[in-house]
């Protein structure tokens, strides 16, 4: 059985998914420098990291670590980064 996360841990998670949810958000068409296909690999691969956090199990691997988190923002980000790409 793996080490429990932290507190600390958790909100720092979840902090940092905002980073994803921003780049979702805000990167609404592809760089100069790059194709369609790598834009939307992109996108694809911010989404997929959103959903792992969210599927973040404690040490028994069944209990979810979120507690009383606010998924509004990801799950409307996953929302939109999915039509980006499917």
């Amino acid at each position: 059985m793996s080490e429990e996360r932290s507190t600390e841990e958790v909100a720092f998670i979840f902090t940092n998914a905002g980073d994803s949810v921003t780049l979702i958000n805000t990167e609404t068409s592809k760089y100069s420098y790059e194709t369609e296909d790598e834009w939307k690999d992109r996108i694809k691969r911010n989404v997929h990291h959103l959903e792992t956090i969210k599927a973040y199990k404690k040490a028994d691997d069944t209990t979810s670590i979120w507690g009383s988190e606010d998924f509004t923002a990801i799950d409307a980000a996953i929302v939109t980064g999915k039509a980006v790409y499917e």
